[in-house]
């Protein structure tokens, strides 16, 4: 299973809006709080790092950030902005073991389909060392559909994300939820969850 085209094909239309939506240069409290639970010098896995600006932050505050994502364009735009090594790769790449200390995941596996989020999930938790950190964040609803960008989205409930983590082997530290609005243009509500492996 290959990332979806439509979806790529949306973000390499719109890579210099979303970098001007997305260009705050302090980190949010969730990855303040993320951060603040990694060791010192943690390896840690940006996976869907869009614009690489968690990356950036993360490699200014002594961390070591892998960036990846499967959009040519924001591969691109991450690496004329900061210099970072981000590198393409999608979901299905994803075959560490034991590799990373901490793997941020904000909003991008909301593009996964339904049926392949456990599937992703485990390879996450393969990824990680014993005990590593896992911050995931996902628009919460129900089913599967295209925004007027004609990205795919699957939506999740609080509960059904929950039970998915920790069936994978997770345990939830904490859960946030809250509303926002994207790129394009609706107010949509989100979960945010920190988790060990």
């Amino acid at each position: 299973m290959t990332a979806d085209a439509r979806t790529l094909a949306a973000y390499a239309l719109h890579t210099a809006s979303y970098a001007e939506r997305f260009s705050q240069s302090l980190p949010d409290r969730h990855l303040k709080a993320f951060m603040a639970a990694l060791p010192p010098a943690a390896q840690v896995l940006d996976l869907g790092c869009g614009p690489a600006n968690a990356s950036a932050t993360l490699r200014a505050t002594g961390h070591h950030p892998d960036p990846v994502d499967a959009s040519p364009e924001m591969v691109a735009l991450a690496n004329t902005r900061h210099a970072i090594g981000a590198r393409l790769a999608s979901f299905d790449d994803l075959d560490a073991m034991a590799a990373y200390d901490g793997i941020w995941a904000n909003f991008s596996l909301l593009h996964a389909p339904r049926a392949a989020l456990p599937r992703y999930l485990a390879a996450i938790h393969k990824a990680l060392k014993p005990a590593g950190l896992f911050h995931l964040a996902l628009k919460t609803g129900r089913g599967e559909h295209r925004d007027r960008l004609d990205r795919l989205y699957t939506f999740v409930t609080p509960q059904e994300i929950t039970a998915l983590l920790t069936a994978t082997g997770f345990t939830i530290l904490t859960t946030h939820q809250g509303s926002e609005r994207g790129l394009a243009g609706t107010l949509d509500p989100f979960i945010t969850l920190l988790a060990r492996a």
